[in-house]
């Protein structure tokens, strides 16, 4: 089912007093997703690890937009105490948010551990945004049709949630610790949109993936390994194959901010393979729609993070 042909950024409707919310805004699919967002008047609450990075990325956006209203924030994903901190601080200064975007992640990283002790893909992609999550869900029901929009990626094909090892403890593979903390993206999302459906909520959970696009996301495992041939193939890819990160970018704007956009859709490039073009529907692998495993995430999510999600609770009371 494809959506509107050659949708751009340029059709986002009018963004005045909504609240927006990117995680790794400052360089990507974030940068390009959060400049979009402030040129159509949202406030940006730009989330990022590096307050030097972001903060030149914040700069930037200025220098292109200068009304943009944005709001940096330093968030590590990586680290739970980091997250509690960051939810804490956006909800004590903002009484609404209209839309939370958990688009920041790794990828291909040779074995690390979050300051948790999680795989670090694991733990940065799907730990911290379900965390994330939880901790401003109440936030995000507080305000009419607000959206949650999850970036997972086509290597969720290539996923599988291993329960005997999710920290790959036993063996690591760094392509199948990606596959899995993208399949968990969906999981996730698509999780959320039951349990906010079954409590008649306002809110919905989308998720979306940009096909190929050339970020610096595709240098940073080979960066950590001083892989500099594969680091120099990657580059050369990016120039050949890869389509823009601001193309990337328009299956989440589409998920975040079109009209006919329903809880639990997918959405990304309309191109061969998913791999560069306009949003459109899609689907995602038949792993990701394994009702068991994503109750089961759930489950082990809330455990490993300490992160539940009372607002839903109260609801369905």
């Amino acid at each position: 089912m494809s959506t509107k042909q050659q949708w751009t950024a340029a059709n986002i409707p009018d963004l005045t007093h909504k609240v927006a919310l990117v995680t790794g805004a400052n360089s990507g699919l974030g940068y390009q997703t959060t400049l979009a967002l402030a040129r159509k008047g949202a406030q940006v609450i730009m989330a990022c690890r590096s307050r030097q990075k972001g903060e030149q990325a914040l700069a930037q956006i200025k220098r292109a937009v200068p009304a943009a209203a944005l709001d940096f924030r330093e968030l590590d994903l990586g680290n739970l105490q980091s997250v509690r901190a960051f939810a804490e601080g956006v909800r004590s200064a903002y009484d609404r948010l209209d839309l939370l975007i958990n688009n920041a992640g790794v990828m291909a990283l040779p074995y690390r551990e979050t300051a948790d002790g999680f795989e670090m893909q694991f733990g940065v992609n799907h730990l911290g945004h379900f965390a994330l999550t939880g901790l401003l869900l109440d936030l995000l029901l507080a305000t009419p049709g607000a959206r949650v929009v999850t970036v997972s990626s086509l290597m969720h094909r290539n996923g599988r949630i291993n329960f005997d090892d999710l920290q790959s403890q036993k063996q690591y593979s760094k392509w199948a610790a990606y596959g899995q903390s993208k399949l968990a993206n969906l999981l996730f999302a698509y999780e959320l949109q039951r349990r906010l459906t079954a409590v008649s909520a306002s809110t919905i959970s989308v998720a979306t993936h940009p096909g190929y696009a050339a970020t610096h996301l595709q240098e940073a495992g080979p960066n950590m390994e001083g892989a500099t041939l594969q680091k120099q193939i990657m580059d050369l890819a990016n120039k050949i194959f890869a389509q823009s990160a601001a193309m990337g970018a328009l299956p989440t704007l589409y998920a975040a901010t079109a009209a006919d956009v329903h809880g639990g859709e997918f959405y990304g490039p309309d191109g061969f393979g998913g791999a560069r073009g306009y949003p459109t529907r899609t689907d995602s692998s038949p792993r990701s729609h394994d009702m068991a495993a994503a109750v089961k995430l759930w489950q082990v999510s809330e455990k490993l993070t300490g992160v539940t999600y009372p607002a839903l609770e109260k609801l369905a009371a």
